[in-house]
């Protein structure tokens, strides 16, 4: 197994302090109620970010998307801690821990406490539950150079009428068994079909092909709106690259030319296998081209 999601451990993290609810407290004691929203119902949002130089790259389009989820589940977080005051315990939490780069965040909100476990929100008491969490986590650099193997699991991506993909929320329980499909499978992500059969995501990863000199990604009607995704496609249009959002199935996606994925944590790495079919390891003309463009843009971003 070789998944760029699953980083060495970093002894360094041990030590390192968690944002929970306005406090920072060390790790070991960095816990939530049993009666949290999060806890009893899945019900919250969450984003993930980089860190470079000492700066969240792409904060904007995070926040963007963090508190668009909120309003969206009706979850009243800017009430109580608007994007200023968010911001401002991201990089409280930063400092603390003396964290400026190889760094990953997870910023995870949820709807906060209930009297009792209930579905309903009724029974939430109390403000929403913000939880910040900074580790040195970087991918391995042999797996991305090497690649990735991907595997077409049977779980499909949802329609927005039963649980909206665009929703970076909590209630994951999809992605976890399709991910335990591709595992079984000796493979590092799953790939996953939309209601029609076309290709949509990976469980943790958007999903991309080069034919033609074209990239090719899903319509994006059944994915998380993915950053990494979004800055990959500008980037490529701005560079002259071809670029589609549009159905295609796995035919299509076994004659491609290149495969690569995305996502906050990696960037764009390579995938060298799809259900057995062999692509060159390694990144390809066009995928190589996109990885530098996208370190330019980071490094631009967080300069």
């Amino acid at each position: 197994m070789s998944n760029p999601h699953v980083p060495a451990s970093d002894p360094r993290n041990d030590a390192s302090l968690v944002y929970v609810d306005g406090r920072l407290v060390p790790r070991g004691e960095a816990v939530v109620s049993v009666f949290d929203s999060g806890f009893l119902m899945g019900d919250g949002v969450w984003e993930g970010l980089r860190v470079h130089n000492g700066r969240a790259a792409f904060l904007g389009a995070h926040l963007d998307r963090l508190y668009e989820g909120t309003r969206a589940i009706d979850l009243p977080l800017a009430k109580y801690v608007d994007r200023d005051a968010m911001t401002a315990a991201l990089y409280r939490t930063l400092e603390a821990n003396r964290m400026r780069d190889g760094v990953h965040v997870r910023l995870m909100v949820t709807r906060g406490l209930k009297r009792t476990p209930f579905q309903g929100t009724s029974v939430n008491v109390g403000p929403p539950t913000v939880v910040i969490v900074a580790e040195y986590k970087v991918p391995d650099p042999a797996v991305v150079a090497r690649g990735i193997k991907v595997f077409t699991t049977h779980v499909r991506r949802g329609g927005p009428d039963v649980l909206d993909p665009a929703l970076n929320s909590h209630s994951r329980l999809d992605y976890v068994t399709a991910s335990i499909q591709a595992d079984k499978a000796g493979a590092d992500e799953a790939l996953m079909l939309d209601p029609h059969g076309f290709v949509a995501t990976c469980n943790s990863t958007h999903f991309f092909v080069v034919r033609g000199g074209e990239v090719w990604t899903s319509t994006g009607r059944y994915c998380l709106r993915g950053i990494t995704r979004a800055n990959v496609i500008r980037l490529a249009g701005a560079d002259g690259i071809g670029v589609r959002e549009t159905d295609f199935s796995l035919t299509q996606v076994y004659s491609a030319d290149e495969v690569f994925v995305t996502g906050t944590f990696a960037g764009i790495v390579p995938v060298r296998d799809v259900d057995g079919r062999s692509f060159p390891e390694g990144a390809g003309p066009v995928t190589a081209r996109l990885q530098a463009l996208y370190a330019a843009a980071v490094a631009a971003e967080c300069a």
